[in-house]
């Protein structure tokens, strides 16, 4: 099994999520899981959007939904 590369997105890249009711996100965290061998298992991201003036988070977005509504992209 290969394991996953480094994380392509680096905090403060903002996305656009897909669906009826689209949002404007932004990347806060990365989350890389290892196992005891020290390889990177799975590379998750922490986004954060508003909800009626409320800051609201999601804890496990996967890298292609960030790759399919990339609007600013900022360099790791």
């Amino acid at each position: 099994m290969k394991s996953p590369q480094l994380p392509w997105f680096s905090p403060g890249t903002k996305y656009k999520t897909r669906g009826k009711h689209p949002r404007i996100c932004t990347v806060k965290d990365v989350h890389t899981t290892y196992n005891l061998e020290g390889v990177i298992v799975s590379i998750s991201y922490l986004s954060t959007h508003e909800f009626l003036g409320q800051t609201v988070m999601d804890r496990n977005v996967c890298e292609s939904t960030i790759a399919m509504g990339l609007i600013e992209a900022v360099s790791p």
